[in-house]
């Protein structure tokens, strides 16, 4: 599996949160304190990367990844009622518009959700470095 090691890894830092913080705060909350959680397991992770999207080699906009873990995968932080179509289609843009491979979806809403993407770079149309 695609950075397997890592995403559990990673996985285990959102329910430690989940189990700590539980449901009701905002996402900047949610986000802080992941970012302490994977610090504390030695795992290097940035919050509000900005992404840059192309179209035809034009910059066509951007937008911010909630945390960027070791430069190799992406995650996005929801604090809704339950995941949606629209959450997973988001994240799958993001992978689309970078060479980052992997995402993951975390949902801290009354039940503890969470998603893995994986859009590899062979089916790109074009991979800008991040």
């Amino acid at each position: 599996m695609l950075e397997g090691k890592l995403t559990d890894k990673i996985i285990n830092a959102y329910y430690n949160v989940y189990n700590t913080l539980g449901y009701g705060f905002l996402e900047k909350v949610y986000e802080n304190a992941f970012i302490i959680e994977l610090k504390k397991m030695n795992i290097h992770g940035r919050k509000q990367v900005p992404i840059k999207v192309h179209f035809r080699n034009e910059r066509i906009g951007g937008y911010f990844a909630d945390i960027l873990v070791e430069d190799k995968i992406i995650i996005e932080l929801k604090a809704a009622e339950g995941l949606r179509e629209e959450h997973e289609a988001q994240l799958l843009n993001y992978l689309r518009a970078i060479s980052i491979e992997v995402g993951l979806l975390f949902n801290f809403g009354k039940k503890a959700e969470f998603k893995r993407k994986i859009f590899e770079n062979k089916y790109k149309k074009s991979v800008p470095i991040l």
